[in-house]
Formats: C-alpha cells, sequence, structure tokens
C-alpha cells in the first residue's frame, strides 16, 4: 500500500491538532494569544506542505 505525500501531510497535520486540542487545551475556555498564534502556525504550516506537495505532483 502507497501512501500520497498529500495524504501524509493531512495526517500529520491531523495528529498535530489532536494532540494540541489535548495538550495544549487549545479548544478550551482559558485560550491564550501563544496557544491560538501555536495554532496559526501549524495551519500556516500545513498549507505550506501542501503547497509544495502539490507544486511537486506537477512537475
Amino acid at each position: 500500500m502507497k501512501i500520497s505525500k498529500t495524504t501524509l501531510v493531512v495526517i500529520i497535520y491531523i495528529i498535530g491538532v489532536i494532540l494540541g486540542a489535548f495538550f495544549l487545551d487549545i479548544w478550551g475556555a482559558e485560550t491564550s494569544m501563544k496557544k491560538g498564534f501555536i495554532a496559526l502556525g501549524w495551519t500556516a504550516l500545513f498549507l505550506v506542505g501542501i503547497f509544495f506537495v502539490d507544486r511537486d505532483k506537477e512537475e
């Protein structure tokens, strides 16, 4: 079974979101700016990863 790079990036992102939810309590009632920026940075890394994976796929 061969897994595509896009699927791998999405799985890593989902695992990171789940870990952030449980260990950093990102969706808790008392979320700080630091936690918000961590979540925003994680999503930005996900988008950059998807961009580069799709760019490599086109070539």
